[in-house]
């Protein structure tokens, strides 16, 4: 639960000034009720007059994408280093990418590249933590997935989840809502996404918001009837309930999802033109990126697709022009130029990210090993510069040259965008107080 502010007459509480009734009462004018409104939101954890987006798509690139040959190449270093792809130039002046990323080239001007990333856990899981969360793991406390962050804070639009992941992100506790409890975690999509390279498109299954074959909503909900009575008798058996009021807060959320139609017309791809449908790919990554889209039009506040294969220990270079970065290239830059063609882009902020980088230098199977000290991820749209390539790494590619920046910089800079506080205190069911982003700050330079 969010922390509860104490207030005195300087700044009611806005539960509290709701009570007290009309604010003409009090001799209060609009400006007054506005300033007032914006100071409620603020203690709740969310601004929405410095809100500039409403929405994220988390592209996860699982496995850690080698950044040095896609977004930070080093055509100058040694031969064991600089790898076998050459830069092109992009639509961003002074900006160039690899060259089997020519479709991303094209919409570079509307994206942030930063360059200078880093961290310091070179290891699948707990690296996936870090980036996922915005905060270095601990054994101590589960943090919270930032689509559940963003759960938790942002309003919700009434008939659709506030957070969507197409598949599961592998790492622990990873994905999930962490100390928040379950009634954050995410609604799975399943059939999208989930293998190497993103897999053949097919039908896309709802974890949890799709009914049985044969089986009625008045079913469900005579059903439903008799879980809540269970759910009141195992409350009075243990008053420590939180676990038992999560899933039923998760559970209300699923039949109001499935009371509506909104989730279930945003998953119907027909509606959609076949171009547009061939533009973003055949692959349930393609197609799960239209469908995340579709997602945010309905409502959805934080999305989470994936393409996992990106661990290139061995043939590096032949995976990634083959295989991996082709499908990147098709659908990330469908999905930014057709968010900009809606209007979209300025409200949505499309974040394409994996764990960690690789290893500047060759292995003797072509490959590049785990690398955190310097990394390279995407940002496009919701308050970040447009055509901008934040800090550099060195001649070689190992290590931050100057803007260095880390995943909880990062991370407070989204929620910035997303009018929350990355100071913000929430509360974990024991009452502990947690700041959202421990070490974030503010990165000025990345903001439009």
């Amino acid at each position: 639960m969010a922390k509860r502010f104490l207030t005195d007459c300087e700044g009611f509480h806005r539960r509290d000034f709701l009570k007290i009734g009309a604010g003409g009462a009090l001799g209060l004018g609009l400006a007054d009720l506005l300033r007032l409104e914006a100071q409620a939101a603020r203690q709740k954890g969310g601004d929405p007059t410095k809100r500039r987006a409403d929405a994220v798509i988390m592209v996860w690139l699982a496995g850690g994408p080698a950044s040095i040959d896609m977004w930070d190449l080093k055509p100058e270093a040694p031969e064991g280093i600089r790898g076998e792809f050459k830069p092109i130039p992009t639509s961003a002046r002074g900006i160039e990418i690899s060259e089997h990323l020519p479709k991303m080239a094209r919409v570079i001007d509307k994206t942030t590249i930063v360059r200078s990333l880093y961290h310091a856990i070179p290891s699948h899981g707990p690296a996936t933590v870090w980036m996922t969360t915005g905060n270095k793991p601990t054994p101590a406390l589960q943090y919270p997935a930032l689509g559940s962050v963003s759960a938790r804070l942002m309003p919700a639009t009434p008939g659709v989840p506030k957070f969507v992941s197409f598949g599961e992100i592998r790492g622990g506790s990873a994905g999930l809502a962490g100390y928040l409890g379950s009634a954050y975690n995410p609604f799975i999509i399943d059939g999208v996404g989930g293998g190497k390279g993103g897999g053949k498109g097919g039908e896309l299954r709802v974890r949890g918001i799709q009914l049985p074959n044969g089986f009625t909503l008045k079913e469900l909900e005579d059903r439903d009837g008799l879980r809540k009575a269970f759910d009141d008798t195992f409350r009075q058996a243990d008053h420590s309930s939180d676990l038992v009021d999560g899933f039923d807060a998760f559970h209300k959320q699923a039949l109001e999802i499935l009371r509506s139609d909104k989730t279930k017309k945003a998953f119907d791809l027909s509606k959609e033109k076949k171009e547009l449908r061939e533009r973003y790919g055949p692959s349930g990554f393609g197609q799960g990126a239209l469908t995340a889209r579709r997602l945010i039009e309905a409502g959805v506040r934080f999305v989470t697709l994936t393409l996992a294969g990106w661990d290139t220990h061995g043939q590096n270079f032949n995976a990634l022009k083959q295989r991996l970065l082709p499908q990147l290239d098709t659908t990330l830059s469908a999905l930014i130029q057709d968010l900009s063609d809606r209007g979209m882009l300025d409200r949505t902020v499309v974040y394409c990210a994996g764990e960690f980088g690789r290893t500047p230098k060759i292995n003797k199977n072509n490959g590049r090993d785990h690398w955190s000290r310097s990394m390279a991820v995407v940002l496009a749209g919701g308050g970040f510069k447009k055509g901008y390539a934040h800090g550099t790494t060195d001649a070689q590619g190992m290590a931050a040259a100057n803007e260095p920046c880390t995943p909880d910089d990062v991370s407070a800079t989204l929620f910035h965008c997303l009018g929350i506080d990355p100071h913000t205190e929430l509360q974990t069911p024991t009452n502990r107080p947690i700041q959202l982003f421990r070490e974030g700050r503010i990165v000025e330079k990345l903001l439009g």
